[in-house]
């Protein structure tokens, strides 16, 4: 059995706030390589698909993200504290406390929050500032609009209780992607992220679930 592996992965805000509150546990992301058909996607065991590149010569990709077992610490918007703005990323101290604007939560570590720091891009976020660690459970490749109900609501979709005497309604928090259909919020989430066209065409997708576990 090889030996699992850990790699980055970027979360938006709301998404972040979505795996916290243990509503988001599955991922949706393009696949690089296209197949032409069903027949591009094979398999070397349970949760281990790849696609068939279309040159012979070169290796069949696999999920960028990793296999069943492997872990992703994710990557998201931070800040450090303000007196050390002008120090990149990679030569802060590893006790510097973060911030963390999606919830608004400070991780003390060492010295403490004096006033909170410039926003810090989520891509910029070292391995030792993450504070989410996530193990993947399954992967699977999809045309994207195959999504089920229950796979949007995964993605961190819920139901919107602030005017129930509506019915029900689906959304993003923090986005809006109101539908009376949870495909539809998901699909107004893909589109605000990949462009208007981008579920039209609907792409094969490495879908990607997983469990929030202790970092």
């Amino acid at each position: 059995m090889s030996q699992a592996k850990e790699r980055p992965i970027l979360f938006s805000a709301p998404m972040v706030r979505a795996i916290l509150d243990g509503r988001k546990t599955v991922t949706r992301r393009p696949a690089r390589i296209q197949p032409r058909s069903k027949g591009d996607i094979g398999s070397y065991g349970v949760g281990q698909p790849f696609i068939r590149h279309p040159d012979p010569a070169k290796r069949n990709p696999e999920c960028p993200y990793g296999r069943p077992g492997d872990r992703l610490w994710v990557r998201e918007a931070w800040a450090a504290d303000a007196q050390v703005d002008s120090i990149t990323p990679r030569d802060l101290s590893h006790g510097e406390p973060i911030a963390y604007p999606a919830d608004g939560s400070v991780r003390q570590t060492g010295c403490a929050m004096i006033s909170q720091g410039r926003g810090r891009p989520s891509i910029h976020m070292p391995r030792w500032a993450s504070r989410i660690l996530l193990e993947i459970t399954d992967v699977r490749v999809e045309r994207l609009q195959h999504i089920t109900e229950d796979q949007a609501k995964a993605e961190g979709v819920r139901l919107y209780t602030d005017h129930a005497e509506l019915g029900d309604w689906w959304h993003v928090e923090g986005i809006e992607t109101y539908s009376s259909d949870p495909r539809k919020s998901f699909e107004l989430l893909w589109t605000g992220i990949n462009g208007a066209e981008s579920w039209e065409v609907n792409p094969w997708v490495w879908v990607v679930e997983f469990k929030r576990i202790q970092p």
